[in-house]
């Protein structure tokens, strides 16, 4: 079998890919495949559902060859780039598999980006089409792809998603004039690659993750084996669909995989997902910490949904600290799992039978024994068992190298192969990984590196913090100083930089370590997907924020 052929796609050895083939790790299915097989063993069991919809298996696969030939009559064709930007709604897995279907790549675009972050990656991907929502949560989607091609010579095609009621205005297309009569259509094989993601963090030239249907499925199905998915699965999407977490950990497409049920909620609050967790009968999710954080206190003080059917309740996308982790399953009535990766490759689960303390206290362990890691230094030598340094790993679904990004790669990626995560972990003797944070968390002071992580779980101690994050600020003498943005536990009890920095010495840790300012805020900024954003936080200091 020869391997895909996409100019810019780094493809494994040919050694190593020919032992994930004969060891069954890639099983030579595509999506589109999976989906025909679970349409014809269960026709009529539900697949996607969300506030408007409700889809059986055999009405997403007819819907999506119906996409898929109609795509083809606008001339999209297998290896087109397609730029994905759509919210939580049935539809999203609609398109998905339309492209699949007919070997087109979606380029996996979140709503919360703008043409700031879209037109620098339409032109990374060379992307030819464009399918959006014409609006969101009163946001003009259908202007700004207009304006996205406006900059982007290779992007012809816009589609929309309409609500009822809706029209497309000039110059773009009512993806539903696009549902044909089914035609069989050559689609792509096993080898090829599937989509494209976007790395976290990109900066300058995106980082797009080129996946194969062969190496992301494998992924999925192993992420539905160790989260203990079934047939009687309900999967529910809080967190922006696009992102590689509930898309595949074990996500939409892990729910996809058992034959179980995928369900949409339009926003994460505790106020929308609730009531469907309940109308849905949801089984397991998955939460960035800052939303656990608010999905616990809802529940700490009392809740009117019924959330019984919930058994699993996810945490990933950031270092879950422990005091949170500890509060999550007695407040929601469910079994926390913790789970760290990226969309690169690796995936870790804490499993649902672990102790309570390697739950709490760990990120888990890699899903996969073909996974490999190594804990190394900054000269790239492997560190003393159980010392913290940095995470690089491979294995048969992390990637190779990024999208047509050389630059990117020789940063990123060692000579033989291994991917550099930026992560800062230690292993545990029983295999778990803690995360420390990433590389860039950490703040140098006066030639000492404090762990951004350290800290923040110190002052979560502190009766008057809700929340906490430490970010490095530029200090002439210093290098840089730390400061700590807390969110306060009662509005009326703003902690002071004198009391917090008592509190943090009274718990025995060292005087370099100590926060030398505190900045009050009522949130966080976030990433597109509910992460606490440094960046930006980092930004408001540039800007004079000013700490006590």
């Amino acid at each position: 079998m020869t391997e895909p052929v996409l100019p810019g796609f780094t493809p494994w050895p040919a050694d190593l890919a020919q032992r994930y083939r004969s060891q069954n790790l890639w099983a030579g299915a595509t999506f589109g495949d999976v989906l025909a097989a679970r349409a014809a063993a269960a026709p009529d069991r539900i697949a996607v559902l969300d506030t408007d919809n409700r889809w059986t298996y055999a009405e997403l696969h007819h819907r999506s060859r119906s996409l898929a030939t109609g795509l083809a009559r606008l001339e999209i064709k297998q290896g087109d780039r397609v730029l994905v930007q759509l919210p939580n709604r049935a539809e999203f897995v609609e398109v998905i598999f339309a492209l699949f279907e007919l070997g087109a790549l979606p380029v996996f675009c979140l709503p919360a980006h703008r043409a700031a972050e879209l037109v620098p990656i339409a032109r990374a991907a060379a992307a030819t089409a464009m399918i959006t929502s014409a609006t969101h949560q009163r946001f003009d989607y259908a202007a700004l792809a207009e304006s996205v091609r406006a900059e982007v010579p290779s992007l012809r095609e816009i589609l929309l998603v309409l609500d009822e009621g809706q029209k497309a205005p000039d110059g773009a297309n009512d993806i539903a004039e696009f549902r044909d009569e089914p035609t069989d259509l050559t689609g792509p094989k096993s080898g090829d690659v599937a989509f494209l993601q976007l790395s976290g963090g990109s900066t300058g030239i995106p980082k797009l993750i080129a996946r194969t249907h062969d190496d992301y499925l494998y992924s999925v199905r192993r992420s539905a084996e160790i989260c203990e998915l079934d047939s009687d699965t309900v999967y529910l999407a809080t967190l922006p669909v696009a992102h590689n977490f509930p898309m595949s950990s074990p996500g939409i497409l892990g729910a996809l995989w058992v034959g179980g049920a995928v369900a949409m909620t339009p926003d994460p609050t505790p106020a929308t997902a609730f009531p469907l967790i309940e109308q849905f009968g949801v089984t397991i999710t998955g939460l960035v910490p800052p939303l656990a954080r608010l999905w616990t206190e809802r529940a700490e003080a009392g809740r009117t949904s019924d959330l019984s059917s919930l058994r699993v309740l996810q945490v990933g996308g950031a270092r879950c600290q422990d005091e949170l982790a500890r509060r999550i399953g007695p407040a929601l009535g469910v079994t926390l799992q913790q789970v760290f990766g990226m969309a690169e490759g690796l995936v870790c689960y804490t499993r649902l039978d672990d102790p309570i303390d390697v739950v709490v206290s760990t990120q888990g362990r890699p899903m996969s024994e073909f996974d490999q890691i190594a804990v190394v230094d900054d000269n790239g030598a492997e560190v003393a068992p159980g010392a913290q340094g940095n995470l690089i790993t491979q294995g048969p679904y992390t990637i190779r190298g990024y999208y047509d990004n050389p630059e990117a790669d020789a940063r990123s990626f060692t000579a033989d192969g291994w991917y550099r995560t930026g992560d800062i972990v230690s292993v545990r003797p029983d295999g778990n990984l803690v995360v420390a944070g990433r590389a860039g968390d950490w703040v140098n002071r006066g030639g000492e590196k404090v762990s951004a992580e350290e800290l923040e779980a110190h002052l979560l101690e502190h009766p008057d913090v809700r929340d906490a994050v430490i970010v490095g600020t530029p200090d002439p003498i210093l290098g840089q100083r730390i400061c700590a943005f807390v969110q306060p536990a009662d509005p009326a009890q703003r902690p002071t930089l004198t009391a917090v920095r008592k509190f943090v010495r009274e718990r025995g840790v060292a005087a370099w370590k100590m926060p030398d300012a505190v900045v009050v805020v009522d949130q966080f900024p976030e990433t597109g997907v509910g992460k606490t954003s440094r960046k930006e936080l980092r930004k408001l200091l540039a800007d004079g924020a000013h700490g006590n």
